[in-house]
Parts: structure tokens; sequence; C-alpha cells
């Protein structure tokens, strides 16, 4: 396979609207600045249901040499839709922007410069703000601070979905085949050398986010479960002080008992008594629930994506 200098992916997920400016921005602040380097443009359409995908035969019939279309049979997700686009791109930089024109393409250079000079295999736009509502606003910092306190100490505040990795790291990624994960912790838990550059995220000027709130929370669980024991640990520790509790609490009703004061009489203290700890029991079960899908979602060893169509 020939390799090229940088190549660029941009998974596709109901994007019509802005998928031209995306990649005329692209080429003009990117492309045309960095003419002694070889480039190619890969669009990966995860499922669209709307008219995304003839919107990237317009570009590709103008762009021809540039742009290469991967068609995936449905809606994998932006994680394997990545994952298509690394398995086939031919760069020695891989570089993901999403195709909602938040992210200033222009930044990309600077990736370059820092990989190219500085020799950094991991380059990160970190969102340092959001010029976003202030629903999304609190829910994601709110997300990467219980990501850093949990799993990884050096997932910047703002998270990051726009960076450039090396083939090194894009093989290490490829490598895992690992299920219910998300990529930024597998970039970060790699500990290659990173370099970390502050931007402002702006607000979506076109369509609508499919970033629903149950891929949030999906997001949130993949991440905590993927890179931190805590979930485990706390039913240990939550298991522990409800024995101790309970221990000091038949001690203190036992001599009640003895002397004749018994604390609480009636069916109200008891029915409390159970519900409270069946809440515990279902909530740890729920919780080893989620290792033994994730252990056995791994055994399957199931395709992360099916390819329908590649249109090079």
């Amino acid at each position: 396979m020939k390799k090229i200098d940088y190549s660029i992916i941009i998974p596709v997920y109901f994007n019509e609207e802005s998928l031209a400016l995306t990649f005329q921005s692209v080429k003009e602040k990117v492309i045309d600045t960095n003419k002694d380097k070889s480039c190619e443009v890969i669009f990966i359409d995860d499922g669209s249901g709307d008219n995304s995908l003839n919107e990237l035969f317009l570009l590709k019939n103008e762009y021809p040499e540039i742009i290469k279309i991967i068609k995936l049979t449905r809606n994998f997700g932006q994680f394997s839709a990545v994952l298509a686009g690394y398995k086939l791109a031919k760069g020695n930089y891989l570089i993901h922007i999403s195709a909602d024109l938040q992210d200033p393409p222009e930044l990309i250079n600077e990736f370059l410069k820092y990989a190219d000079k500085d020799n950094y295999d991991i380059v990160i736009a970190n969102r340092e703000s959001r010029d976003e509502g202030f629903y999304r606003k609190i829910t994601s910092k709110f997300f990467y601070w219980l990501m850093r306190k949990l799993s990884l100490k050096s997932m910047p505040l703002g998270g990051f979905d726009f960076f450039l990795i090396s083939s090194k790291i894009r093989d290490i990624i490829l490598s895992r085949n690992e299920p219910n994960t998300f990529l930024q912790g597998q970039i970060l838990w790699t500990g290659y050398k990173t370099k970390f550059i502050p931007y402002e995220r702006k607000r979506r000027e076109h369509g609508k986010s499919r970033w629903t709130f149950s891929r949030k929370v999906k997001f949130l669980i993949d991440g905590v479960m993927a890179y931190s024991y805590f979930p485990i640990r706390l039913m240990s520790i939550v298991g522990s002080i409800t024995a101790l509790i309970g221990f000091i609490y038949a001690i203190v009703v036992f001599f009640a008992a003895i002397f004749g004061n018994v604390p609480f009489k009636g069916f109200a203290p008891i029915i409390i008594l159970i519900l409270v700890l069946s809440g515990f029991q279902m909530l740890m079960l729920g919780i080893i629930g989620e290792y033994v899908w994730r252990t056995l979602d791994q055994s399957r060893n199931r395709l992360p994506y099916i390819i329908e169509d590649i249109y090079e």
C-alpha cells in the first residue's frame, strides 16, 4: 500500500447540510496550505438516512484524486466509523475532524507541525471553551470531570474529538479489537508523547446534533467501565459499610430488647429497610451485568462495522 503524508478522517451521520462547507474549508485552509504534502480525505457514511451520500458523490466527482468514500451498511456508531477509516487510511498521520464545522480546520496545520518537527505521536485540540448552550456545557464538564477522577488523569477537562495520531498509534488501536470502549481513552491509554492545543469549539450552524442523551450516558459508562476499577471497588466498599452498619444495629437492637426498649415497632421500618437494601442489590447487580455483558460481547468477536461499498 502506497503511503501518503496524512489522512483526514471524517465520519458522516446526517450531515448533508455541512459536508460541502466542511470539505471546502479543509481544502482551502489545510490541503492548499500544505501543497508539499500528499493528502487524502476519507468520508465514512455511517448509515445516514438523509442525502449525505449523494452530497459526498458530488464532492468526489469534483475532487476524485483526494476524496475516498466508505459506506457502511448501517449506523454502527462514530467509534466504528472511525475504525473503518483507520483501516483503509494510507497516511503516516491520521487526523479526525467532525463534519459539522464546529472545529477549526486550520488547527490541522499546527497538528502537522508538531508531528513533523517535534515528533509528537499524538496532537490533541482540547476544548477549552464551547460556544454552546448551558446544558451541553454542564453535561460535558461533568462527564470529563468524572473521567479524570475515575479513569484517565490525562483527559483534558473540556474533552476532545479533534486530533492527530501517528500510524503507530493507529496500529495499536486496530490491534486491540475492543468493543464498547471509547476512542479518546484508547489514545490516551497508549501513553505516547502528547501535545495539547486549547481552542474554542464553535456553535453548530447546520443540521441537528444526533448526540442524544442516551448516547452520552453510554459514552460515560463505556469510558468508566473500560478504564477504571471504581464501580467494582465501590460495590465492595458499599457492601462492607452496609454490613458494618447492620452488625452494629443488630447489637443495638439486641441490647435494647434485653432491657425491653425496642427502638422501632411495626412493619414500616422493615419495609423501608428492605426497599433500601434491595435497591443497593439491584444497583450492584446492574454493575456486574455491565461487566458480564462486555465480556460476552468481547468473546463473540463480532465485526465492529460492515462496509457496503468503497468509492476510491
